[in-house]
């Protein structure tokens, strides 16, 4: 029986789900480490009013690295929207598309031993020169549909994660001034069984139909192979 629309779309979100799932470790973490910061921030702070003198200065500093918590927590919880599919969003580069996928999920990737590689002509290296203006990625443009094009890179490292056996670098490389190319450059000979142990059950493994299903309903165009991912940043 073919798939009505409907059925598609529920499958997309699926998709999306898990993708989120496997990201929530990292944005949990940017959210809990300014709780732990402020808390023995309050903890030295207590412990300055229950002294005999009080030091303003020392209190004052502890109340500015508390404030400045907050300020981080709430940027951390404000994110969250990104991960909606909404139209009135802001636009993202492709550098920050990168760096911010490829921030959430190292992590993981690490632990199963899978570097990520990212094409210094996308994100350079801190000690790469700044190269002349027109040429810097940050010139580029900014693209729209930021959180799908979010579930779409995160969607691509899954499917080489998942798909490909004893990977063990993926390199993601710009494909003209719009496009975006994942490919597997390494295959490991070692640690199978604990790669194996870190990855999604199969049942939720991020295969060919998955990932097609999430393109379609994101409304991107998607070249799939069998260890390479390239897409358009522009819908259509």
């Amino acid at each position: 029986m073919k798939a009505s629309p409907g059925a598609r779309s529920w499958i997309a979100a699926g998709v999306r789900h898990e993708l989120l799932t496997r990201a929530l470790p990292a944005l949990r973490h940017d959210m809990s480490a300014p709780v732990s910061v402020m808390r023995m921030g309050l903890l030295m702070l207590k412990r300055q009013v229950a002294t005999a003198t009080i030091d303003p200065a020392a209190c004052q500093e502890r109340v500015a690295l508390i404030d400045s918590q907050i300020g981080e927590l709430v940027s951390a919880v404000r994110s969250l929207r990104n991960w909606e599919l909404s139209t009135s969003e802001e636009g993202i580069t492709r550098a920050a598309l990168v760096s911010q996928c490829v921030a959430l999920m190292r992590p993981a990737f690490d632990l199963q031993g899978i570097r990520i590689e990212v094409d210094e002509a996308i994100v350079p290296a801190r000690d790469t020169p700044v190269p002349p203006v027109g040429e810097a990625e940050t010139e580029a443009p900014t693209w729209p549909a930021g959180a799908a094009l979010r579930y779409l890179l995160l969607g691509a490292l899954g499917f080489l994660q998942d798909s490909v056996d004893r990977v063990s670098a993926i390199r993601i490389t710009r494909e003209g001034h719009d496009g975006l190319c994942l490919a597997v450059v390494a295959h490991g000979t070692e640690g199978a069984d604990a790669m194996a142990a870190h990855r999604a059950p199969r049942k939720l493994a991020i295969d060919a139909v998955a990932m097609q299903s999430l393109a379609d309903d994101l409304g991107y165009t998607l070249d799939l192979d069998r260890d390479t991912v390239r897409f358009k940043l522009a819908a259509g």
